[in-house]
């Protein structure tokens, strides 16, 4: 895709993007039913809403990198302050920080009515029978991105080569969707998503900063800020 091009000229040719998540609201529909709600949240802020008290789960940063995601999401659209604000009201409205994978699986078993992950994982779930579906916040389209790189010294670099040249090829980047039912984004502008995943032609991606909370400190910083003022308090 275009729009990682200068983020791979800085990595080097032997570094390359294989798929792309995008985060997304998870909703439970017959939970929302049941709690009387019949709108969707579709913003970040909609998260807020007093009649979801004690019925959001989210993933501990601590254990996951889906709620990271979220932090650093929220803090290029509104800047940290804010964002640590939005944290600690939404605080309000979370029952459990939990496992990553939990947070899909909760939501399908309707212990909770509402998430925040990436969005391929709830379209499984509604293909496996769940009253799940997935929501793209109104603020703009966030997301991660899965990295492969040959390694520095590998001892069959030409294999190497030959692997991860096969890895972006359109085939291989259809096969998770096309064979194992896993409905992650292709990076490959000629590979097709799959038609029950977020259509990445009307995807309205947010800029991200990768350098900056890419860096350990960094994100170790945040992760010790959200324990501190949010979860602890």
């Amino acid at each position: 895709m275009p729009q990682f091009k200068p983020l791979l000229d800085k990595k080097g040719e032997f570094t390359s993007i294989v798929y792309m998540l995008v985060l997304g609201f998870g909703v439970n529909t017959e939970k929302f039913k049941q709690l009387g709600i019949d709108t969707y949240p579709k913003c970040w802020r909609d998260l807020l809403d007093p009649r979801l008290q004690g019925q959001i789960q989210l993933a501990d940063p601590q254990l996951s990198g889906t709620t990271y995601t979220v932090i650093a999401t929220l803090i290029e659209i509104w800047g940290e302050e804010q964002t640590f604000e939005f944290l600690k009201q939404l605080d309000m409205n979370v029952s459990q920080y939990v496992k990553s994978a939990q947070v899909t699986s909760n939501l399908a078993r309707g212990e909770s009515a509402l998430s925040v992950g990436f969005v391929h994982s709830y379209v499984t779930e509604r293909e496996n029978g769940a009253p799940v579906e997935f929501i793209l916040p109104c603020e703009g389209d966030s997301y991660s991105l899965g990295g492969l790189s040959i390694i520095k010294g590998a001892r069959n670099l030409d294999n190497a080569k030959l692997f991860v040249d096969w890895a972006l090829s359109k085939e291989a980047q259809e096969l998770p969707w096309r064979e194992t039912g896993v409905y992650q984004i292709p990076t490959n502008i000629n590979a097709e998503a799959s038609p029950k995943s977020a259509d990445p032609k009307k995807l309205n991606l947010i800029h991200i900063d990768f350098e900056h909370f890419g860096s350990a400190a960094e994100g170790k910083r945040l992760t010790d800020k959200w324990v501190q003022e949010v979860k602890l308090k």
